[in-house]
């Protein structure tokens, strides 16, 4: 498909000038992934306080703990999901350069059938097909033994 869509030139590999950069999409997903895996430590971190807190502390851990499960385990694959469609992807890496000893061939003007002309008068040595109508059908195997049935047997 490269080789069509660009005259025959393969692509060459063009490393990339401003040393290594991450795409936005690769670094919303890198973002999403980060908050679930902070989620996965805080939730549990603030329940287990929430537990063992007395008194008003209790409520408070309780609520952070809702909080953060909300925003990690929410928030994340929502992240995720936005980076993934609405942000823009990697470049490509290679460009399109034609190789310094490699010259396209001349594309002919004159379109050149593949096939040879049509030939004037159809092939004559061509035989007809044989007449199978004429040949007759041999005897079914269940004729003979039917025609004993038809025939009376004889009473001695």
């Amino acid at each position: 498909m490269h080789l069509l869509a660009h005259g025959g030139m393969l692509p060459m590999y063009q490393p990339p000038v401003d040393g290594k950069t991450i795409s936005p999409r690769r670094k919303g997903v890198k973002q999403g992934a980060l908050l679930m895996l902070i989620g996965a430590v805080l939730v549990p971190v603030f329940g287990v306080m929430s537990g063992f807190a007395p008194g008003r502390l209790e409520n408070v851990f309780a609520f952070f703990a809702a909080i953060s499960a909300l925003i990690c385990f929410l928030g994340g694959p929502l992240r995720m999901l936005f980076a993934a469609i609405f942000e823009e992807g990697a470049k490509p890496q290679y460009q399109f350069s034609p190789r310094p000893n490699y010259a396209p061939p001349a594309i002919p003007q004159a379109r050149v059938s593949a096939l040879p002309p049509a030939a004037a008068s159809p092939a004559a040595q061509w035989r007809q097909r044989p007449q199978t109508a004429e040949i007759v059908a041999p005897p079914s195997v269940t004729d003979s033994t039917t025609k004993l049935l038809d025939k009376e047997p004889k009473i001695e």
